[in-house]
């Protein structure tokens, strides 16, 4: 890939990564309610999950949802009642530190199956995958779209976490906490409109057929 189109990459995912969505907005939640520490397993889930996610379509799963669009509309309502339950834990969630049912970053497993439901996630990587990768270099691209996720993505992702811990002390003040979690699992149920009214990702390029052709080839 050249620099050319290295660029319009880096801030292709900039601007997706930066911006407000499922990932984020329950990091900056987690962040005001229980710190930065507790947090790594969330953001390390998200990464490992988004890498999962990257390659399992780059090696096909693209084009069997292409094919079979009732699988797309399933992992739809999937990833809308995961929302739903999401902005339920963060309503009904005690402001007093130490109880169990306070607001909780997810465990690492928890925020990595997350992106194989997450509709942000699904569309970001079949963007980058269709406007970024080339027939002939095409693992090449992926593995870079990959490191590009990593290096530009994480520590974006990581300061809506940040921004949220700020805000814990002034947050953690008479009832402000439970005002904000309340307005954050509006925002998180306002997601739900684009999960079902987005337009559709555009396709991947045809070699993306390519890597399980040749990977079933040599079993």
């Amino acid at each position: 890939m050249t620099l050319e189109h290295l660029l319009p990459l880096i801030g292709f995912v900039a601007v997706m990564s930066g911006t407000p969505g499922p990932n984020n907005l329950m990091l900056m939640a987690a962040g005001a309610n229980v710190g930065w520490r507790p947090c790594l397993p969330h953001l390390l889930g998200i990464a490992f999950g988004c890498q999962a996610l990257l390659w399992s379509l780059a090696l096909g799963l693209g084009g069997l949802l292409a094919h079979y669009p009732a699988l797309n509309w399933g992992l739809r309502l999937i990833g809308a009642g995961f929302l739903l339950t999401l902005a339920w834990r963060l309503a009904s969630a005690r402001t007093r530190p130490g109880d169990q049912r306070a607001a909780r970053p997810l465990t690492f497993s928890q925020a990595a199956l997350f992106q194989a439901v997450n509709p942000k996630a699904w569309m970001m990587m079949l963007t980058a995958l269709a406007t970024f990768t080339e027939p002939s270099r095409f693992v090449a691209d992926v593995a870079l779209v990959a490191l590009c996720y990593l290096l530009v993505g994480l520590p974006l992702i990581s300061a809506w976490n940040l921004g949220g811990v700020v805000l814990k002390a002034r947050l953690h003040q008479g009832h402000r906490l439970r005002h904000f979690n309340r307005a954050m699992a509006v925002l998180l149920l306002a997601l739900l409109y684009p999960v079902f009214f987005s337009a559709e990702a555009p396709p991947l390029p045809a070699p993306a057929a390519t890597p399980p052709q040749w990977w079933l080839s040599v079993m």
